[in-house]
């Protein structure tokens, strides 16, 4: 008997266990009526390991259709793809959805995360006919350090030091980059007066110390007048990435005359912000895509 109500006992915590595990599981991207999807396309790879992306991609009208490249954040240490899921306000406009994972700091230290981010914008250069993407019309997208991958991709241009992974591509542009309180400076971020994270040095790995390294993988030290169009938002009480690093890139985007528009979300914690926010902040940044031309119209 006392076997029986043990096994009883496992198979309902079990059962317990498996609820639980249901109930936060991410939830499935819904697209809207025409739009195909194609889940976990390898897009880079390397020995015993590869990168997957999700696809999602509007009727084909005939005309190559605008595109955005999504980075989850984690501090380059955690995140999944599959967390993300609320790319409605581009659906709408009609843009096709890149969702991307990229290699962890528990997996491969900097520069690993940012080559996978130029990879992705890669891959979909190199098959842009195929999917019916217009090469003219890359946004890049992320938040924190997917903010940080995504200034990276784009700001990098034709500058290939990290894009061993993946050569053969020039004239390498994207349209707009979209920063949520992205990471601007990694040395900062890891050694700085504001806010100090051991992720940045985590992730920094064996260069932990080098603070030319650090510079080298850091968005603020590629700003010039040939970058394009960036829209920042950063909650003013961040208590992880500094507010401060985004005051300094918009300042900086500025003076070298990049468009860039720069929303505070007054009280704002590390995203999570408040319902009413987030819609302000995603008719923000559909307006500041639509005044760039990027929409399909």
């Amino acid at each position: 008997m006392k076997y029986i109500l043990l096994a009883v006992g496992i198979t309902f915590a079990m059962t317990a266990t498996a609820q639980q595990a249901d109930s936060t599981a991410p939830k499935p991207v819904e697209t809207p009526a025409g739009f195909t999807r194609q889940i976990d396309v390898v897009y880079t790879s390397g020995k015993n390991w590869e990168q997957k992306l999700d696809l999602y991609l509007p009727p084909n009208n005939g005309k190559p259709t605008p595109v955005v490249i999504n980075i989850h954040g984690g501090g380059w240490n955690h995140g999944t793809k599959e967390s993300q899921s609320g790319f409605n306000t581009f659906f709408k406009m009609g843009f096709a959805v890149a969702n991307i994972e990229y290699r962890l700091t528990g997996q491969a230290t900097a520069p690993a995360a940012v080559e996978d981010a130029r990879c992705a914008l890669i891959y979909l250069i190199k098959n842009a006919k195929a999917l019916n993407i217009d090469v003219n019309k890359i946004v890049i997208m992320g938040g924190s350090a997917g903010g940080h991958l995504a200034l990276m991709a784009g700001l990098l241009a034709n500058d290939h030091r990290f894009d061993g992974n993946c050569p053969g591509v020039e004239n390498i542009k994207v349209a707009a980059i979209i920063d949520k309180y992205g990471i601007t400076d990694v040395w900062d971020w890891g050694y700085g007066k504001n806010i100090t994270s051991k992720s940045a040095t985590r992730w920094l790995g064996d260069k932990a110390t080098d603070a030319a390294f650090a510079r080298s993988v850091s968005p603020v030290n590629y700003v010039n007048k040939d970058n394009p169009p960036v829209f920042i938002a950063h909650g003013d009480a961040d208590p992880t990435v500094p507010y401060e690093q985004s005051v300094e890139l918009h300042k900086k985007l500025k003076e070298a005359g990049v468009i860039t528009e720069f929303m505070t979300v007054e009280g704002g914690k590390h995203g999570g912000f408040p319902r009413d926010k987030n819609t302000e902040l995603n008719k923000a940044i559909a307006a500041f895509l639509q005044k760039l031309k990027i929409p399909n119209q």
